[in-house]
């Protein structure tokens, strides 16, 4: 038990200041030049290849969209459907408060056949 107050009591050793140990210099743990240059190469070369990947995944799928407007067949990217130009247009809205038709004047009472009437038979 004292020997636990003991330890408890004293103080701990003080670790050693780090530093380079003796007869080396800050160039021998570095990586230098020679280490920016292919790290920097690396980077240079994975960016053209993300981009070459980008470009040709791009490719195949408007490939494959465009072979499918041509088949009739409705297209599909990883579960989504995808629109083509036509649908796109045709569900496009508009969200403006002015109408996009004009305003037409009202037909008189007398006319059988308004326009945009639907049919009474």
């Amino acid at each position: 038990m004292h020997t636990l107050i003991l330890l408890a009591a004293t103080d701990p050793a003080i670790p050693p200041q780090p530093g380079l140990r003796p007869g080396l210099t800050e160039d021998q743990i570095t990586p230098g030049l020679l280490g920016f240059i292919i790290t920097f190469s690396i980077v240079v070369v994975m960016f053209f290849l993300i981009r070459d990947m980008v470009k040709r995944i791009r490719r195949v799928r408007y490939r494959a969209q465009v072979e499918e407007e041509h088949a009739g067949t409705p297209s599909e990217y990883m579960g989504i459907p995808i629109m083509s130009e036509t649908a796109m247009k045709n569900a496009a809205y508009t969200f403006d408060d002015a109408p996009s038709v004009p305003a037409q004047s009202p037909a008189p009472a007398g006319d059988a056949e308004a326009p945009g009437a639907p049919d009474a038979k």
